[in-house]
């Protein structure tokens, strides 16, 4: 009787380390594999029984995940931050496939999501525009960076303007200095031509998606932002509550509590005066959180209901910095109940403990 078989496996760029274990948690084999698809095929299609494979998530995931997928019964790719574990001894190839089987064995892996191969495009231009608008943001800030050094003030956003350069250059004395500027300037000027045919691809891939179209109906979710939703979150099932799409867009409050109970007089009583350190979770989508606080600055600012609820929760007494978080929460919510029921935006949503 074929029994059910765990694989671990570490990838590197040349190489996959695999550890096969048996059910009862023996090693029955091990091996170093060439990072190709045809010798990792060979391999998979050599094994018999049922086949659980995992893997951390990195460079080479999605690849692996697409072509193992059809191959084997169970498959995790899982999440490097939560594997503690392999950190624990010694470590080499051999040792983190072992330990990545007993873990896959024992059900103890933290899955990353890999699925709707139909979004794939869009999700690799959202990819792919992310980077180039952090590329020339990175130049942007580096040009400022270089007048402030030599204390040039420069507010605004003229400094970036070619019909200013010049102007701004002939402050700068240093001759060494002004053309270090003019590499930047030159760096800035062939990004921002590629980062705009970037968003031209993901606005016209999009349109193929009826979910951004529900999605931009919400104030301050633009055609980039929807694109952007959908891309990163590829689909809203994903999340069974909205605390669950807060956690991932970096919005969920960890407490960390410690001697919470206490005996007084022989009696088991709650401790009323611990302490409760609170705080947002720092293992999220970045991007994501960059996005919703975005769309609930911009929403803050605009007249319309979601300003309404930002002005009522500062009149409130709550700060405008918390009064932005429970917006960009409540934004994060209503894209949940949008997108999951394929309703219209209801301004009314925004007084309920919705999705």
């Amino acid at each position: 009787m074929n029994q059910e078989k765990y694989i671990g496996m570490d990838v590197h760029q040349a190489t996959i380390s695999v550890a096969v274990m048996d059910s009862s948690g023996k090693l029955i084999m091990e091996c170093i594999l060439e990072t190709k698809a045809a010798t990792i095929l060979e391999f998979i299609q050599g094994l018999r029984g049922g086949l659980s494979v995992t893997f951390e998530e990195g460079t080479s995931a999605a690849w692996l995940h697409d072509l193992l997928k059809p191959h084997v019964s169970h498959l995790v790719v899982c999440d490097p931050r939560k594997n503690a574990l392999l950190k624990d001894g010694s470590k080499s190839d051999r040792i983190d496939a072992r330990k990545l089987a007993e873990l896959l064995r024992g059900g103890q892996l933290k899955p990353v999501y890999h699925g709707e191969h139909g979004l794939r495009t869009l999700k690799e231009l959202g990819r792919s525009y992310l980077t180039l608008t952090k590329d020339v943001s990175r130049v942007m800030t580096r040009i400022k960076a270089l007048y402030r050094s030599w204390a040039i003030p420069c507010s605004g956003a003229t400094v970036y303007a070619p019909r200013h350069r010049a102007e701004w250059l002939a402050k700068i004395p240093e001759p060494g200095v002004r053309l270090w500027a003019e590499r930047f300037y030159q760096q800035l000027d062939l990004l921002e031509p590629v980062r705009q045919e970037a968003r031209r691809d993901l606005l016209s891939e999009s349109r193929k998606h009826p979910a951004v179209k529900l999605l931009r109906q919400i104030p301050s979710i633009g055609p980039i932002r929807a694109a952007m939703l959908v891309a990163l979150l590829q689909t809203p099932h994903r999340f069974r509550t909205k605390r669950q799409l807060w956690a991932y867009s970096g919005f969920a409050v960890e407490t960390h509590d410690s001697g919470e109970y206490r005996y007084v007089r022989g009696k088991l009583q709650r401790n009323r005066e611990r302490m409760t350190v609170r705080g947002l979770s720092d293992n999220h989508n970045h991007d994501l959180k960059h996005l919703f606080k975005s769309a609930a600055i911009s929403a803050s600012n605009r007249p319309g209901p979601l300003r309404d609820f930002y002005v009522a929760l500062v009149e409130k007494g709550m700060r405008p910095t918390m009064a932005r978080l429970t917006l960009a929460r409540k934004m994060a919510t209503i894209t949940l109940t949008i997108w999951k029921k394929g309703v219209d935006f209801d301004a009314k949503q925004l007084h309920r403990q919705a999705a």
